[in-house]
This record gives structure tokens, C-alpha cells and sequence, in this order.
């Protein structure tokens, strides 16, 4: 067990600030995600309610195909569009419930019994819950939108 002056593993992954604001990641991946045709699309606003992350963003996938092609997809277009790889990822193997932790934004993509299982949206009851159109994206999530004003000061 490392002790406080103890500098962590070589293996151990480094915990890093992101370069860009949660809410720019969250809506990046809202858009992938609808992009891959993830269902149930739901952006959770943990800011006022944790400090694990900003945003949770959850979508079902129907297949193993299909959840992997969401997960690599949110990955490719934020890598992409914003320079950055998830912090931590788990689930890619058995591709029933993946994470990817981004550390503002955490993704999940679930296949439909798992999501129907753990049931995060109540676990997470108290955070503000915006639900994406079916066919919709990140233009569709007014929350996302306010704070993107907010930021460019056209708020």
C-alpha cells in the first residue's frame, strides 16, 4: 500500500484534469452516441449531488455489436474532437455493461438487461436527468446547451 509521500505504481493509471469542460465532453458523447443509434439516452447532472464526475451519460445498446460500436464510437469522436482518451474503461470484453470514465464525465452503455438491472437513473435519483429525443442529440439537451452559452458568455 503506497503511503502518502509514496509516489503511485508505474502501472498505476494517473489521474489527470481533463482539457475540456464536462459539459463539452458529456455533449460529445450524447452525439456519438445518437450517432450509433444507442437508445434511452439520459445525461445525469451529478455536479451538485457528488464529486466523483459532472455527468453521467447513459445509452442501451441492442447487441454486443452495437455496444461495442457505441463505446468505440464515443471514443473515436472525443478523441477526435477533443484531444482526449478515457482515464479509465471497463466492460470492453464482455460488452454487457461498458465504462468510460473521463473523469468530469462518466459514459456507460448497457445492454438492455443490465441497464434494466443496476437501474442507475434510480441510484441516482436526486441528479437532474435530461432525457435525449429518440433521434435526437446533444442540441436536443437544453442543460448542455445553457452551459455551452454560459461559457461562450451568450448566456
Amino acid at each position: 500500500m503506497a503511503t502518502p509521500n509514496t509516489p503511485p505504481s508505474p502501472d498505476a493509471p494517473t489521474r489527470r484534469p481533463p482539457q475540456n469542460p464536462g459539459y463539452a465532453l458529456t455533449a460529445h458523447a450524447v452525439d456519438a452516441m445518437a450517432e450509433k443509434k444507442a437508445t434511452d439516452i439520459v445525461v445525469l447532472d451529478l455536479r451538485s449531488i457528488a464529486a466523483m464526475a459532472d455527468f453521467f451519460v447513459l445509452g442501451t445498446g441492442g447487441s454486443d455489436v452495437q455496444i461495442r460500436a457505441i463505446a468505440n464510437g464515443v471514443m473515436d469522436h472525443i478523441e477526435e474532437t477533443c484531444g482526449e482518451r478515457p482515464w479509465q474503461r471497463e466492460g470492453t470484453e464482455a460488452l454487457e455493461w461498458v465504462v468510460l470514465d473521463y473523469v468530469d464525465v462518466v459514459v456507460h452503455v448497457f445492454s438492455e438487461e443490465k441497464r434494466a438491472h443496476y437501474n442507475i437513473e434510480r441510484l441516482w435519483g436526486d441528479a437532474d436527468r435530461a432525457d435525449v429525443p429518440d433521434d435526437g442529440d446533444a442540441s436536443d439537451v437544453e442543460l448542455l446547451q445553457a452551459l455551452s452559452a454560459a461559457a461562450s458568455g451568450n448566456a
